[in-house]
């Protein structure tokens, strides 16, 4: 079995080996994901923002947490918009995101309320945590499907970062002096974050990314219609022991036995939705779950 390289905090764009790309690996529904994604990623700036106003008045340490953060994830934008670039030349990182943020602003980003969306600050980081469980088990997974090195490689910078991410918040979390949710009021939070994963940012960034000014006439965006392409996109990726590993960490944070019978129950039904919204004839029986990062 090969081994994952290890990856530390603190790179840099110029430690990634851009000199290793091979066109000739490239996969074309994967690129299309990678293209959304790093729309997604490189918007980091609008979430730190909000971030900063949920927890005005905090430690300078939680800021420059939030801060540190924010520029980690920008940079996961621009290294998968570089690798886009290389792999699609006709795919411009800058434009395509220009389009993405004219059409895509969530209300409370634009908002001055110092109060989370999600009723508190541990609502908030329960909900911080649920995203970056997503996203680091989303980029191990394309680390373990591309054939492509480079490609491979950023994906497995990019996933080590956002479990060290998830790591963050779940300690913010923890040491808030909030009182407690019930696990109900923790489940609730993370299902409707979850359930967020079918609103406009990802089928909008997968547009932008995807389909060019020239063709908007002809393609009109729709939610529907670009949602389900961008789940086919990225979700052929994921391995069952990725799901898994997703469902792991959300159980975690709601407080919930991460190898318990919830996290297994829950492993297998988003599996199973997962592999329906995406058109893939591969489920599998139910079984035991193998753990993966």
């Amino acid at each position: 079995m090969t081994v994952a390289p290890v990856y530390k905090q603190g790179w840099t764009m110029d430690d990634v080996h851009w000199s290793l790309f091979d066109s000739s690996r490239v996969d074309s529904a994967l690129l299309a994901a990678v293209k959304a994604a790093a729309l997604v990623e490189y918007n980091a700036p609008d979430y730190v923002t909000y971030l900063k106003r949920v927890f005005v008045n905090a430690s300078p340490e939680t800021i420059a947490a939030i801060e540190q953060w924010g520029r980690e994830e920008a940079q996961h934008g621009r290294a998968l918009g570089r690798w886009a670039e290389m792999a699609d030349p006709n795919f411009k990182l800058e434009e395509a995101f220009t389009r993405f943020r004219k059409g895509y602003s969530p209300a409370h980003f634009a908002e001055t309320d110092s109060r989370s969306v999600r009723g508190s600050r541990r609502g908030e980081m329960i909900a911080r945590c649920v995203v970056e469980s997503g996203t680091s088990s989303y980029y191990s997974a394309i680390r373990d499907a591309s054939e492509e090195p480079v490609l491979k490689e950023i994906a497995g910078r990019v996933a080590a970062d956002e479990y060290r991410h998830y790591k963050l918040f779940y300690d913010t979390l923890q040491a808030q002096a909030e009182p407690d949710l019930s696990f109900w009021r923790k489940l609730w939070i993370a299902v409707s974050r979850v359930r967020e994963s079918d609103d406009d940012e990802l089928a909008f960034s997968f547009y932008c990314a995807n389909v060019r000014p020239e063709e908007e006439a002809a393609k009109p965006y729709d939610r529907k219609t670009y949602s389900r392409l961008a789940g086919q996109a990225s979700m052929a990726v994921y391995n069952r022991h990725h799901i898994q590993k997703l469902v792991q960490m959300v159980t975690k944070v709601v407080g919930a036995n991460p190898h318990g019978w919830l996290a297994n129950l829950a492993g297998a039904v988003l599996w199973r939705r997962l592999s329906a919204k995406s058109g893939l004839d591969r489920l599998e029986t139910a079984g035991s779950f193998a753990p993966n990062q």
